[in-house]
């Protein structure tokens, strides 16, 4: 009879920690999803975007609110990386408007161009970045900055390394994605 006890009790020891485990893991998976959940309202609020969906392909793409301030700047690094590579004057010229655009040295939007400026994003950020910026745009949230600016940026980093003597200095494929890119940014109204 004793052994039949010390076996339900063990039984019911291990029943109980199964049951620990499951509510630990849940309380986890909820915390988590609140995280998340603040980190994507905090996104949106730092980019000026009310829509949580604008807010949630922004955190898919990886910013967060610390370093949505870049997503203008993305254009002008996708330009800068047309052909393969940033040369020092295309480098010079991103951390000026980054500078410019209220992106302190040594922040974690810093990093996050250093980082974009020596390992290319994923073609998926360059994709999402321009309806990303018209919504923001639209928005109002960046006063002092619409899509004619940021063409002008892309413009100028095109120009920075190219050319010999003034003559060709936007290659054909700068220029067509220079096209690309003022589309996207283009008013749909």
């Amino acid at each position: 009879m004793a052994d039949r006890d010390i076996i339900q009790e063990r039984g019911r020891s291990l029943e109980d920690d199964y049951f620990r485990k499951k509510d630990r893991e849940l309380i986890e998976k909820i915390q988590r999803a609140a995280e998340s959940d603040r980190a994507r309202a905090d996104i949106g609020r730092a980019a000026g975007l009310a829509d949580p969906a604008l807010a949630e392909e922004l955190q898919a793409l990886g910013f967060t609110a610390e370093t949505v301030a870049l997503l203008p700047l993305i254009p002008v690094l996708q330009m800068a990386w047309a052909e393969g590579g940033i040369t020092a004057a295309e480098r010079g010229l991103l951390v000026h408007l980054a500078r410019s655009r209220g992106i302190a040295e040594g922040s974690a939007a810093d990093a996050q161009l250093t980082a974009w400026m020596a390992n290319r994003p994923g073609e998926d950020v360059f994709a999402g970045a321009g309806r990303l910026i018209r919504a923001m745009l639209d928005s109002g949230a960046s006063p002092g900055l619409n899509a004619e600016d940021l063409v002008a940026h892309c413009e100028s980093i095109a120009s920075a390394s190219g050319g010999v003597f003034g003559i060709g200095r936007i290659s054909g494929e700068e220029r067509k994605l220079l096209s690309s890119i003022a589309e996207a940014l283009a008013s749909k109204k």
